[in-house]
C-alpha cells in the first residue's frame, strides 16, 4: 500500500468517526433523563419487597412515596409553629404531584417536635426530586429557633437525584482533567495528549448513545451509579488501550520510515493484547446477567456496551489520527528510523529488569508475603446496607429530618413495614407482629379516605380477601436494628396457620436486596475466574501460567480490601461497606488487575518465542514497564474521580480500583509475576511447547 493511500484511508476513517461523534454526543448529557434510582425497581421479582409492592397496588389507587416534613423546637413547639406547619401542609397540597387529602400534623409526645406526612405521587418517577425541593422551598428552612426538614423516602430519594445530577456535569469534567494532565505528564508533548483523549470522548458519545436507546426502551435499567461507573470506566480503559498502542506505534516508528507501515507493525503487535484485555472485561462484566438484582444485571450491559465501544474506536479511530500526525504528533520528542532496540528508551524498567533477574526469588516470596499481610484488614471490612445518615459524605436536608424523627417519634414513622395477610387471621397476625421486639405499632389500612393515622380498631380495608397492616418500627427504617426487626418480623407472622403473610415496605426492600448481593457473590465471582482462567490459557497457550496470574491477582485483590477496610474504618471514619462492594470491587478489580498481566505476558509470550523465556521476562517486563505502569495511573486516577460525588459507596468503589490498580501496576506486575515467571523458567508455558522449546534452549544454554 502507498503512503498517499493509507493516509487517505486515515482520512476516511478520521471523518466517518467525526460524522458518528456528532450524531452521539448529545446523548452523553441525556443519560440522566433514562435513569431511575429507586431501589424497589432493582430487586428481583420473586423477592417478598416485590410482591408487596405488587399487592399494594391493590390497596391503593396510586403508589406514593411519602416525604416526611418534621419541625422541630428544643423548648417545645409554640401554637405559632403549629400555625406555621399547617399553613405550609395546604400550601403542600396545592404541589403537582401531593396527593391529596394530606394528614394534619402529627405532635411528638414530648411537645417538641411536629411531623407532615406528605404522600408524593410514585408515578413522578425522576420528577420527585423537584417535587421534595418545591416542598423545601415552601417551609422557608429554619427560622427563630424553628427547624424544618424535609425527610423521609422521598426526601432520601430528591438528595440521591441531586448527587446524581453531577454525573453530567463535574464528574466528566473532572474525569476529562485527570486524563488531560497525566497525559501532558506521560508524553511531555503539547500535541500528542489530543489524540487519545479525543479518542476517549469518542468511545464514551458512542456507549451513551447505545445505553441511552437501550434504557430509554427499558431493555436495561440505568441508575446514577452505572452512569458514573460508565463514565471513569471509559476515559480510564481508553485511556490504557490508548497508551499501549501509542508505546508500540512509537518503537516501530524507530524502524518504519513510513508512518503507516509503523502503524501496521503496531497494530499487529498491540491489538491481540488489547483485545483480549478487553474481552476479558467485557465477559467478566456481562457474568453479572446471572445477579438477581436487576441493578447488577443492568450495570454489566451497560459498562460492557462502554468497553466494546471503547475498543472500536480505539483501534480504527486513533490509528487513524495517529497515521495522519506521523512523527509530528510526538513533537518536541519525534522518534526516529534508527533501528534502536525499544528498550534503550526504557533504562529504569531495563534497570528494574536487571534486579529481577538478580534477585527474582526473595522478590517474589517478599512481595507476596507483604500482599498476605495485608490481606489481615479483611476482619475490619464489615459489609452491611449503610443507613440514610451514613450514605452521603457530607450533610444532607433528608439526613438531618431522619435525626429529628428519630429523637422524638418512633423512628420508623412515615416508612412501616406493610404486612398482607388474609381477612380471617389479620388479627391474629397483628397481635403477632405488635408481640415482636422492636415493633412499636401494628395498625390496619382502613378504607376510607387517610387523613391522619388509621384507628387501632378501626375497619380494615378487604381486597380480594386480604388486609393490609402497617407495622411502625422502633428503629430507622434503613438501620441495622430495623433489618433484625423486619426479619424477626417475617418468621413470626410466616408461622401464622393460613396467614400467607406477605412482609413490605422500605425496609424489607433493604433487607431483600442485601440478601441478594450476597446470594450474587456466591454465584458470580467463581463464574468470572473461570472465564478469565479460559481466556488467558486461549491466549497464552498454556495452563500454568494462567493459573500463576489468577492467583496473583487474587492476592492482590484480597490485599486491596484489607488495605481500604483498614483506611475506611480507621481514615475516612465509614462505618462499613454496602452489600454490593465485595462483587463491585471483585469484578473491576480482578477483570481490570488482570489486563496489566494480559498485557505484561501476552509481550514476555512474544519475546520468548525470539530470546528464550528468562531473557524474555526482562525484555517484556523493560519495554512494557512504563507504558502500563502510566497505564495503572491513569486508570487510578480516573476511579478516584468517583470521589467527587458525596456518596459512600462510591467513594470507596473508587478508592477501592484506585488502591487495587496501583497494588497491580506497581507491585504485582512489575515485581511478583515477572520475579515468578523468570524463577519458573519455560516451565511456566506447560504444557505448550513454547515449554519444551524453550527449555531446551535454556538448557543448550546452560551448557
Amino acid at each position: 500500500m502507498s503512503g498517499r493511500r493509507a493516509t487517505l484511508i486515515a482520512v476516511a476513517v478520521v471523518l466517518a468517526w467525526l460524522v458518528i461523534g456528532g450524531v452521539a454526543g448529545p446523548y452523553a448529557g441525556r443519560l440522566s433523563e433514562v435513569a431511575t434510582n429507586d431501589n424497589a425497581a432493582f430487586l428481583p421479582t420473586d423477592a417478598e419487597a416485590t410482591r408487596a409492592q405488587d399487592l399494594t397496588g391493590d390497596f391503593v389507587d396510586r403508589q406514593t412515596i411519602p416525604a416526611l416534613v418534621v419541625y422541630e423546637r428544643p423548648s417545645g413547639i409554640t401554637d405559632a409553629d403549629r400555625q406555621r406547619a399547617s399553613a405550609d401542609a395546604a400550601r403542600f397540597a396545592q404541589v403537582p404531584g401531593v396527593l391529596t387529602p394530606l394528614p394534619p400534623p402529627i405532635p411528638s409526645e414530648d411537645g417538641q417536635a411536629l411531623q407532615i406526612v406528605v404522600p408524593v405521587d410514585d408515578a413522578e418517577g425522576e420528577e420527585i426530586g423537584s417535587v421534595v425541593e418545591q416542598l423545601r422551598d415552601i417551609t422557608g428552612g429554619d427560622r427563630d429557633g424553628l427547624t424544618v426538614d424535609v425527610a423521609g423516602p422521598a426526601g432520601l430519594l430528591a438528595d440521591l437525584i441531586k448527587v446524581f445530577s453531577a454525573i453530567d456535569g463535574p464528574l466528566l469534567l473532572v474525569t476529562l482533567v485527570v486524563v488531560l494532565i497525566i497525559l501532558l505528564v506521560v508524553y511531555r508533548s503539547p500535541v500528542l495528549w489530543i489524540f487519545p483523549l479525543l479518542a476517549a470522548g469518542m468511545s464514551y458519545a458512542l456507549a451513551s448513545v447505545f445505553v441511552y436507546l437501550l434504557a430509554d426502551a427499558d431493555v436495561v435499567k440505568l441508575n446514577g451509579q452505572a452512569q458514573g461507573i460508565l463514565t471513569v470506566l471509559v476515559f480510564g480503559a481508553g485511556t490504557d488501550y490508548a497508551l499501549l498502542l501509542i508505546a508500540r506505534y512509537r518503537e516501530e516508528l524507530h524502524r518504519h520510515d513510513r508512518p503507516w507501515a509503523a502503524m501496521r507493525t503496531a497494530w499487529k503487535g498491540a491489538a491481540p493484547a488489547i483485545i483480549a484485555s478487553g474481552g476479558t472485561v467485557i465477559v467478566s462484566l456481562l457474568c453479572l446477567l446471572l445477579s438477581s438484582l436487576n441493578s447488577n444485571r443492568a450495570l454489566g450491559p451497560v459498562a460492557a456496551i462502554g468497553i466494546a465501544a471503547t475498543l472500536l474506536v480505539m483501534l480504527t479511530f486513533l490509528p487513524s489520527l495517529l497515521v495522519i500526525g506521523g512523527r509530528w504528533a510526538f513533537w518536541p520528542r519525534r522518534p526516529r528510523e534508527d533501528q534502536a532496540d525499544p528498550r534503550i528508551e526504557h533504562g529504569i524498567w531495563s534497570r528494574v529488569a536487571g534486579f529481577v533477574a538478580r534477585h527474582a526469588r526473595p522478590i517474589w516470596l517478599s512481595t507476596a508475603v507483604v500482599l498476605a499481610i495485608l490481606t489481615l484488614g479483611l476482619t475490619q471490612l464489615g459489609a452491611t446496607t449503610l443507613g440514610q445518615s451514613d450514605l452521603f459524605t457530607q450533610r444532607t436536608d433528608s439526613v438531618d429530618g431522619q435525626e429529628v424523627i428519630n429523637r422524638h417519634f418512633p423512628a420508623g414513622t412515615g416508612s412501616p413495614a406493610t404486612i398482607f395477610t388474609t381477612e380471617q387471621t389479620a388479627r391474629q397476625v397483628a397481635q403477632v407482629a405488635q408481640g415482636v421486639p422492636g415493633v412499636a405499632d401494628v395498625r390496619p389500612l382502613t378504607a376510607g379516605p387517610q387523613t391522619g393515622p388509621p384507628e387501632e380498631n378501626a375497619t380494615p380495608k378487604i381486597v380480594d380477601g386480604r388486609v393490609q397492616l402497617e407495622a411502625t418500627l422502633a428503629d430507622p427504617p434503613d438501620s441495622d436494628r430495623a433489618e433484625r426487626t423486619l426479619r424477626e418480623l417475617r418468621v413470626a407472622v410466616h408461622q401464622v396457620p393460613g396467614a400467607d403473610a406477605v412482609v413490605g415496605g422500605f425496609t424489607a426492600i433493604n433487607v431483600d436486596t442485601s440478601d441478594a448481593a450476597k446470594r450474587d457473590q456466591n454465584v458470580i465471582i467463581p463464574v468470572v475466574l473461570v472465564v478469565i482462567a479460559v481466556v488467558l490459557a486461549l491466549l497464552l497457550r498454556a495452563l500454568l501460567a494462567p493459573v500463576l496470574l489468577i492467583a496473583t491477582v487474587l492476592l492482590s485483590f484480597a490485599a486491596t480490601l484489607g488495605l481500604c477496610a483498614l483506611l475506611f474504618r480507621h481514615v475516612f471514619g465509614f462505618p462499613g461497606v454496602d452489600s454490593s462492594f465485595p462483587l463491585f470491587a471483585f469484578v473491576f478489580l480482578v477483570a481490570l488487575g488482570i489486563d496489566y498481566n494480559i498485557f505484561l505476558m501476552s509481550r514476555v509470550r512474544e519475546e520468548s518465542v525470539k530470546r528464550g523465556t528468562r531473557a524474555g521476562v526482562l525484555a517484556g517486563l523493560a519495554v512494557t514497564g512504563g507504558v502500563i505502569t502510566s497505564a495503572g495511573i491513569v486508570l487510578a486516577a480516573t476511579f478516584s474521580a468517583l470521589a467527587v460525588l458525596p456518596l459512600v459507596v462510591l467513594v470507596e468503589l473508587g478508592t477501592a480500583v484506585a488502591i487495587g490498580v496501583l497494588i497491580d501496576t506497581i507491585i504485582v506486575r512489575s515485581l511478583l509475576v515477572p520475579a515468578l515467571a523468570y524463577d519458573i523458567g519455560p516451565k511456566i508455558w506447560w504444557p505448550g511447547r513454547l515449554s519444551r522449546a524453550n527449555g531446551e534452549r535454556e538448557a543448550r544454554d546452560a551448557g
